[in-house]
């Protein structure tokens, strides 16, 4: 016999079966259409609002203690690729044309950026797909990301080339570095150049503490002049000098840098017989620079000094030492705006390499 229920009976009863799933659902609804609807399925869906259906495989369960698998996975809407099985290959082919054609070559995406919105349009116009049969871009987009081509930085490569002497040269220049600092009348330096430093009101995207932020030019298209830095570490008393010039970065610079560090620190090294210096082999100091080994030769025969140039590998200047002390001026000065020279000679003045300010910084224009 049927159950007269109230209204809010029934409402608990669908609130307690929608906390529920599976096995467990139906058999709480078979259960409560035996108790309350003399187990009809209709009478419980017409009073409930059930699935008759489900109500049915629930009383079966009951009966028969086999409960039913259930299969989510067949449910619901299918992906797009389910749908379109060509899909997959056909974007794998156009962003596969991107990524290994030549880009003298025409293509959909020569000398453009893959894009969900650029993949979707070359479906329709390279592959056929109509408008409505394609899903939306967002899918499109996540699509791309499950295939691998999901948006990415460029990396770079560490070190950039590797040629295989590296190691051993490594080992060569760590002997030789070893030798000449044990060596009582050896000094070891090391010397580089910096890249080029603009002078202007120009942002160098650095913090420090003003009541106000500093303004800078909106572009940073416009400067005074630019400075080539070149540095000089002392690898036995960790002196820095650091020297400014405004030409370019020539052999003749990097000598004439090496003549007035001389003349000005040739006091502190009494009784010196040899200077080594490390280097990265870049174009103005090279060993197959014609110029730079006649400058080197003609500054031996002035000091006296015997002069030997130590090389790090090709694709590793990193390794220099001077490239540390660059990194910490960097540091100091990039939040400044280097408006004039004198203001870019102040600040490579007043900073610190560890815990010693740089013997001197010069601004030469013919250097």
């Amino acid at each position: 016999m049927v159950t007269e229920l109230t209204e809010k009976i029934k409402s608990s009863l669908k609130d307690a079966a929608k906390k529920l799933t599976g096995f467990k659902k139906r058999a709480f609804m078979a259960q409560v259409t035996i108790d309350y609807f003399n187990s009809s399925p209709r009478r419980a869906e017409t009073e409930l609002g059930w699935s008759r259906q489900a109500i049915a495989t629930g009383l079966k369960e009951l009966e028969t203690g086999i409960i039913c698998v259930d299969n989510y996975r067949a449910r619901g809407r299918k992906k797009t690729e389910e749908l379109l099985p060509n899909l997959e290959a056909d974007i794998k082919s156009l962003v596969e044309m991107y990524s290994q054609a030549d880009p003298k070559f025409q293509s959909t995406f020569a000398f453009t950026k893959i894009s969900a919105r650029a993949v979707r349009e070359a479906l329709k116009e390279e592959k056929g797909y109509r408008d409505e049969q394609l899903p939306s871009r967002q899918t499109i987009g996540d699509i791309l990301n499950r295939m691998g081509y999901s948006l990415k930085k460029t990396q770079k490569i560490k070190p950039l080339k590797k040629i295989p002497e590296t190691e051993a040269i490594f080992a060569n220049v760590a002997q030789a570095n070893q030798a000449a600092d044990k060596h009582p009348k050896s000094l070891r330096i090391s010397l580089d150049s910096k890249a080029k430093v603009k002078i202007g009101n120009l942002s160098r995207q650095g913090k420090a503490r003003y009541p106000e932020p500093l303004k800078a030019d909106d572009h940073d298209s416009e400067w005074r002049a630019v400075l080539v830095p070149l540095g000089i570490l002392d690898m036995r008393g960790e002196r820095l000098s650091i020297y400014f010039g405004q030409s370019a970065e020539t052999s003749d610079f990097v000598a004439d840098c090496l003549e007035l560090w001389w003349q000005e620190n040739q006091a502190l090294y009494p009784g010196l017989e040899e200077l080594v210096i490390d280097l990265d082999g870049g174009a103005a100091t090279r060993s197959n620079r014609t110029q730079f080994i006649k400058r080197m030769v003609e500054f031996a025969q002035k000091t006296q000094w015997q002069i030997r140039l130590i090389y790090y590998p090709p694709y590793h200047s990193k390794y220099n030492p001077i490239e540390r002390c660059w990194a910490v001026l960097e540091n100091y000065w990039n939040g400044a705006i280097l408006d004039s020279i004198d203001a870019a000679l102040n600040w490579a003045s007043n900073m610190t390499w560890k815990g010693i300010k740089p013997k001197r910084a010069f601004g030469r224009r013919n250097l």
